[in-house]
């Protein structure tokens, strides 16, 4: 069974660059286990590079996960055209697991470069793996920016608990 932990275990293993952001990135920064936000999916942010989100696909494909571009399965063959396509085009490519892991790939992070998120970032411990954490400050600004309706409803809702997680995430 894939894990998130046994995935973010491989990607390291392979290089990959990569920061957990969105609702888990900000739930690593909960206090404790009563202020964890709920969500279905990981979101991990990539710098747009072709080479680097090749090797995340490879990863993922060798774990036995299933990718999709939208609705439909990320095209074959899957070469640095195809993931210079997805970077030029800042589509983002979902990687589904039979034992119900959902994690986004994006290379876009609203409001943000990846260098930026990537020299500012925490790094927490799961399972011993280290996994590389935007800064809540990061993912607050970013929801705010992107102005979707489910990120403005996340951020109204959630106000007071972000305020309180803030302050142990000094800029």
């Amino acid at each position: 069974m894939v894990s998130f932990p046994s995935l973010v275990g491989a990607l390291h293993q392979r290089g990959v660059r990569f920061v957990l952001i969105g609702v888990w990135g900000a739930n690593f920064h909960a206090p404790d286990a009563s202020a964890v936000f709920t969500t279905l999916d990981y979101d991990l942010f990539l710098p747009p590079e072709a080479d680097n989100v090749l090797e995340a696909w490879r990863v993922c494909d060798d774990l036995g996960l299933s990718l999709r571009a939208g609705a439909e399965p990320l095209a074959t063959p899957r070469d640095h055209l195809l993931a210079a396509a997805v970077v030029e085009h800042c589509a983002v490519v979902r990687a589904t697991a039979v034992s119900g892991l959902t994690v986004d790939l994006t290379v876009v992070m609203t409001a943000f470069d990846f260098e930026q998120v990537w020299n500012e970032r925490r790094t927490f411990l799961v399972d011993e793996i280290e996994v590389p954490v935007a800064r809540l400050s990061h993912i607050i600004r970013s929801k705010a920016a992107a102005g979707r309706e489910k990120d403005r409803l996340f951020l109204a809702i959630h106000a007071e608990a972000l305020r309180q997680m803030l302050d142990g995430d000094e800029e």
